[in-house]
């Protein structure tokens, strides 16, 4: 009967300390694991949003920039939520400030 059934023996001092400092040893990859993630992944993310949010309240009428759906532009109206942005003479389209992509230095559309 003893091959199914392990047989109970009293542990002694040392094996019930290390029985208490187990648990926390087994919780330390996982802490680790958070650590490493924190700074991998969160934290990078966090930083470019800001960045995001610091590009788009910074934009001023006459900057040119491109959306993330690729349109180029020079912005001529700006609004709380949303941007009108000139694609080509006399053309102007409408956009959220959220779907700015990135703001181009100045003088790169040469066409406008």
């Amino acid at each position: 009967m003893s091959l199914l059934i392990s047989d109970a023996t009293a542990q002694d001092a040392a094996t019930a300390a290390s029985a208490v400092t187990d648990p926390l040893l087994s919780l330390l990859p996982l802490v680790l694991f958070g650590v490493v993630f924190y700074f991998l992944l969160i934290r990078p993310q966090a930083k470019r949003q800001k960045e995001h949010r610091r590009m788009i309240d910074a934009l001023t009428k006459g900057d040119e920039v491109v959306t993330m759906g690729g349109l180029a532009g020079r912005i001529t109206d700006l609004g709380d939520n949303f941007i009108q942005v000139e694609i080509a003479d006399g053309i102007q389209v409408k956009v959220r400030r959220a779907a700015i992509e990135a703001v181009m230095p100045k003088g790169s559309l040469k066409d406008l």
